[in-house]
């Protein structure tokens, strides 16, 4: 250590931890580099050069997010390789909703005490989910902040860009009555809904170890399990075929999620109970005495993503879904709106 990092070190800030964490994950970091990106981890900002000999009217498409309370679990039962994919998936998935192809992903880890072997775990499952939506791990931010957070604590951000024709853009507005919604099975809870699922495991007394009911999994393997990044599906049906609208099932459930892209006079109608509904879901249901209408308020319960097409193309979707190894399912009709009515109406059997 030199004299200029002991102020520092006795702050609690160590200089020396962040720069082995760099070089520890140089390795990773370029793992996921594509043919665009132009610096190497390190610099004050990352450089890509994007392809647009393809593009005829290129936009970009940014989203940022983080995964909120589900870090808490990660924090109770010591797994952190996974809640990078987590956080990859919420932006990358919100940007190809816009038709666009992710270019580069950067983070941002603030911690209290800079733990090398935790971040490094954290990072690496970073790197997976970039490498799953095929864009760059282009840069980050490590921040390290005694005292403001607890022991063992972190935080984590994410943002991605990506890029798509002006002409190619999905934003729903050539839905119609008639068209055929088809929803792409979720992996599990996803990243939200965990403030919730938190108190609920609370009160349910099961531990990280116990097997979760309905499963062969543990509890912890059941609430961590990874979000689904839709990406390479959803690019290779756009690739094809004419999609109408993209929707990422997040927070607000089906009934916020789905009016984003319906134009006006036209709502969703769902016909619950055709797909396969987890057992994380039942489980949850029943431990907090919650209909169903609250539960598709607040989870995705089994369906992360959905794809509007017209009802002539829409085996052909399913079709090359299952090809693609997703389980899919036709789960509703586009219809007419009422004046009054909600623009989402599930049916339940």
């Amino acid at each position: 250590m030199t004299n200029r990092d002991r102020a520092y070190k006795e702050a609690g800030v160590d200089i020396q931890a962040g720069n082995q964490l760099v070089q520890n994950i140089k390795s990773i970091v370029a793992s996921t580099f594509t043919k665009g990106v132009m610096t190497d981890i390190g610099g004050f900002g990352g450089l890509f050069r994007p392809d647009l000999n393809h593009l005829q009217d290129p936009v970009l498409v940014a989203a940022t997010d983080g995964v909120g309370t589900k870090l808490k679990l990660a924090f109770t039962f010591d797994v952190h390789h996974t809640i990078g994919i987590d956080l990859v998936a919420m932006s990358v998935n919100d940007v190809v909703v816009q038709g666009a192809k992710p270019l580069f992903f950067l983070d941002y880890f603030a911690t209290g005490k800079l733990e090398i072997e935790k971040t490094r775990r954290v990072i690496e499952g970073i790197a997976i989910g970039c490498k799953q939506a095929g864009c760059a791990l282009l840069g980050g931010e490590t921040a390290e902040m005694p005292d403001f957070y607890g022991p063992g604590e972190y935080d984590l951000s994410g943002f991605c860009v990506g890029i798509v024709d002006n002409n190619k853009i999905i934003d729903g507005a050539g839905i119609r009555t008639g068209d055929i919604i088809i929803g792409l099975a979720s992996s599990g809870l996803h990243s939200n809904g965990y403030s919730l699922v938190r108190k609920i495991l609370a009160d349910s007394g099961l531990n990280g170890d116990d097997n979760f009911p309905g499963t062969e999994q543990t509890v912890k393997e059941v609430l961590l399990e990874p979000t689904r990044i839709y990406v390479p599906i959803v690019l290779n049906l756009l690739r094809d075929l004419e999609v109408k609208g993209l929707v990422h099932i997040t927070g607000g459930g089906f009934y916020d999620n789905i009016p984003r892209i319906l134009p006006k006079g036209l709502k969703a109608r769902i016909d619950f109970g055709r797909w396969e509904v987890l057992p994380i879901f039942h489980w949850l249901k029943n431990q907090a005495s919650l209909s169903w209408e609250e539960m598709l308020q607040i989870f995705n319960c089994g369906i992360g993503f959905m794809v509007v097409v017209s009802a002539e193309i829409k085996e052909d979707v399913l079709s090359r879904l299952k090809a693609l190894n997703c389980p899919a399912w036709e789960i509703g009709q586009i219809e007419s709106r009422k004046e009054g009515e909600e623009a989402v109406q599930i049916l339940f059997d």
